[in-house]
């Protein structure tokens, strides 16, 4: 599992955490069932206190996207597909939410972005 944080972000260090673990469940990179390095450890490697590390696993398990076995570890949950499709569709929304608020800061209209969108996909059908 590959982390790294930033102190310069504007996201709390538990936050950038979690989203990167997040994003490689999603992503098939974290598989169920894959034990993650000790609270101590990922603390120690990525030179943070042990509290904002643990924060950020309980958050993940309360999530479902972990699952913590006490004396044994940290584990990635299993996540059946409609799950994990309802947390891609989340993370999507999230970024349509935001180029939505730049459109409108930018007085673009909402068949211009659609427009935007649909040359997008068009091109990676072309690439395919």
């Amino acid at each position: 599992m590959k982390l790294t944080v930033s102190v310069l972000s504007q996201e709390p260090i538990y936050e950038q955490i979690k989203q990167q673990i997040r994003e490689q469940v999603y992503s098939g990179e974290l598989l169920p069932g894959m034990q993650l390095p000790s609270i101590r450890a990922m603390a120690k490697e990525l030179k943070i206190g042990v509290i904002t590390s643990k924060r950020a696993y309980d958050d993940l398990c309360e999530e479902g996207i972990l699952t913590s076995h006490p004396g044994k570890g940290v584990f990635v949950s299993q996540l059946d597909t409609g799950q994990i499709k309802s947390a891609h569709l989340g993370l999507i929304m999230e970024q349509l939410a935001d180029i939505v608020d730049l459109a409108k800061s930018y007085s673009v209209s909402r068949s211009d972005v659609y427009r935007l969108l649909d040359k997008i996909y068009e091109g990676d059908e072309e690439n395919e």
